[in-house]
C-alpha cells in the first residue's frame, strides 16, 4: 500500500494498465481555443500599442515643426503685413507629407503687437496648432 502510495504520488496516475489515462480530444481543443483567446489578446495589444507609437512620433514631429517656425518668426523683423518667410521642412518629414502653414498675422495692439498661428499638417490632416504672439521692438 505504500508504494502504491508513492507511486501514485510521483506519477499522477495508476500504473495499472486498465486505467492508463491520457489527454481527451475534447481537452485538447480546449486547451487550444484558449491559447489562441490569449494569444489573441496579445496580438490585438501589439496592434494598439504600435498604433500608438506611431500616433505619438506624429505629434512630436509636427511640434517640433510648428515650433521652430515660431521661433523663426519671431526672430525676423516686425512686419505689419505679416510676410513672414517659412522654415524648409526637412527632407525625411517632406517625404512623409509634412507641410507647414501659417496664418496672416492678427494684429492685437495697434502695431505693437501680432497674433501668429501655425499650422503643422500631414498628409493633409491638420496634426498640431500653435499660437504665438510677435512684439515689434
Amino acid at each position: 500500500m505504500n508504494k502504491t502510495r508513492t507511486r501514485i504520488a510521483v506519477s499522477g496516475f495508476s500504473l495499472t494498465r486498465g486505467c492508463e489515462r491520457g489527454f481527451t480530444l475534447v481537452e485538447t481543443l480546449v486547451a487550444l481555443a484558449i491559447f489562441g483567446l490569449v494569444a489573441g489578446v496579445f496580438l490585438s495589444g501589439l496592434t494598439v500599442s504600435s498604433k500608438s507609437v506611431m500616433v505619438s512620433q506624429e505629434r512630436v514631429a509636427a511640434e517640433s515643426l510648428a515650433k521652430s517656425q515660431m521661433e523663426y518668426i519671431k526672430a525676423q523683423d516686425y512686419s505689419d503685413i505679416g510676410n513672414y518667410l517659412k522654415i524648409d521642412v526637412p527632407t525625411d518629414l517632406r517625404d512623409q507629407v509634412y507641410d507647414i502653414a501659417v496664418d496672416d498675422p492678427v494684429d492685437i495692439h495697434l502695431g505693437e503687437l501680432q497674433k501668429i498661428t501655425v499650422t503643422v499638417t500631414h498628409n493633409g490632416d491638420t496634426v498640431f496648432t500653435l499660437v504665438g504672439y510677435k512684439v515689434n521692438r
